[in-house]
């Protein structure tokens, strides 16, 4: 039915989406779970300090080799900056944008930039004496790995092509138990007809907290729903 790319925010890898994935494939989609360079599976390659621009290559790849139309390319959390660079590189072939609790960067903007003072600080903390990869919070599965430091701090280069990608939707978690560093972006979004913009109430893991309602949110796509 669709062609369904979904990017794992910070520290996570693609197996967080084996549940879902599994889900949406016996719906009848393809779907493609990658992993970033220098995480989870791909951890070995931590040490060839990929940066913002490796990690929107690693998912245009996968797009440009798979030979795929029609993307539904999701992100979740720090995603929506890889997701937003894809779009701008291979507007054409993505026909749906969905911001799962994640960032919409601006041209300039990085993950540094939009995160805020409390999550730059525990970046800082959490960051290794070589400087290259952050830690994962403890309270993360043990399968997380330290995320690449580069890529939180690169800032973003868009042309604004991926504005042009048909149906963009955000999805806003209202369950943080501090202030939401989307909370600004989703009241923006709400004013802007060009986006559809849903809540869901839980915390900001919402594919392990909400999985049904972001699988409804999902089906409930332009682009499925055409196929």
């Amino acid at each position: 039915m669709a062609n369904i790319v979904l990017v794992a925010g910070g520290w996570h890898g693609g197996w967080y989406y084996a549940s879902i994935a599994r889900q949406l494939r016996a719906r009848g989609n393809e779907v493609f779970t990658p992993t970033l360079t220098g995480l989870g599976e791909r951890i070995h390659l931590s040490g060839a300090c990929p940066n913002l621009d490796t990690h929107i290559e690693d998912i245009a790849n996968v797009i440009r080799f798979e030979d795929l139309n029609n993307v539904i390319l999701c992100g979740h959390s720090y995603a929506g900056m890889v997701i937003s660079g894809v779009a701008d590189r291979l507007s054409e072939r993505v026909s749906a944008l969905v911001y799962m609790d994640a960032f919409v960067p601006e041209d300039g903007d990085s993950w540094w930039d939009l995160a805020g003072d409390h999550y730059r600080q525990l970046a800082l903390e959490r960051s290794g004496a070589d400087g290259l990869g952050v830690a994962p919070p403890v309270h993360l599965d043990r399968r997380c790995t330290p995320h690449p430091f580069a890529s939180f701090r690169q800032a973003i280069h868009l042309s604004g092509k991926w504005k042009n990608v048909e149906e963009k939707v955000f999805i806003y978690a209202t369950k943080w138990t501090r202030a939401s560093p989307f909370t600004s972006k989703y009241e923006a979004l709400l004013k802007d007809p060009a986006w559809t913009v849903k809540t869901l109430s839980c915390a900001h893991n919402l594919i392990l907290e909400a999985p049904e309602q972001l699988l409804s949110v999902i089906a409930d796509l332009k682009t499925i729903r055409r196929d």
